[in-house]
């Protein structure tokens, strides 16, 4: 079934919000346009896009305060837009919750290809024989013990990296290579600020528990308690 939800452009310049809103018509896409980040929240909360392209300076509120209040309740995948390359490393980590970014300036083509990129995870449904862990990447949900966990789209990969392979060391370049799959050059903080916001969301669903285990100057490890042993 196709995703008919929108994909929401925040930015003010409207010579911009126009091209890529164009090229992501042309794309099948239908798109909403915003220019202030006091609207952002509540288009969110009425449209539930299935997608935000989010600049990074704002009239009203800027791009990193939003991305935090969207991540106080939704999980949509959000792809910041930026001209200021030294703040890709928050942008994508150091608990914003950004799951992509674009530094400007840009190609509308490349927009379309992130944006897809995104899109195109392949629907799966992960689950074991006696499940505490449930994956489901066409919802973007993922459940343990029954508690659901609120994961951005990044920790999802992430989470389904480990879990396809339970009990493997990976080292953070391998993890990196998982969650942004074209290879792009991010620091070893990117990786650790996933890992934290992962863990702790884990550990409060599974109280006692620690999931993921960190192996210091290797990498980290994922393995859950057999539900019969617990």
């Amino acid at each position: 079934m196709t995703d008919e939800r929108p994909i929401l452009i925040v930015e003010d310049e409207p010579k911009l919000a126009t091209l890529m809103q164009d090229y992501l018509t042309a794309a099948g896409h239908t798109s909403l346009c915003l220019d202030n980040g006091l609207h952002v929240v509540p288009a969110v909360r009425a449209h539930d896009p299935k997608l935000i392209l989010l600049d990074l300076m704002l009239p009203g509120r800027d791009g990193m305060q939003l991305c935090q209040d969207l991540r106080g309740f939704s999980s949509v995948p959000i792809i910041m837009i930026t001209a200021r390359v030294e703040e890709v490393d928050r942008l994508l980590g150091l608990d914003l919750g950004a799951d992509d970014y674009i530094c400007k300036p840009f190609s509308p083509r490349e927009v379309v290809a992130r944006v897809k990129a995104i899109l195109r995870r392949s629907p799966q449904l992960l689950s074991t024989t006696a499940p505490r862990l449930l994956i489901d990447d066409t919802q973007y949900q993922a459940s343990l013990d029954g508690i659901p966990l609120d994961l951005t789209p990044v920790e999802l990969r992430l989470l389904n990296t480990f879990a396809r392979s339970a009990g493997r060391v990976f080292s953070r370049d391998q993890l990196l290579d998982q969650i942004y799959d074209d290879h792009r050059v991010v620091t070893d903080r990117t990786v650790d600020s996933h890992i934290r916001n992962l863990r702790r969301k884990l550990e409060q669903a599974c109280p006692g528990e620690t999931p993921i285990e960190s192996l210091y100057g290797v990498g980290y490890r994922f393995q859950l308690v057999d539900s019969h042993h617990r």
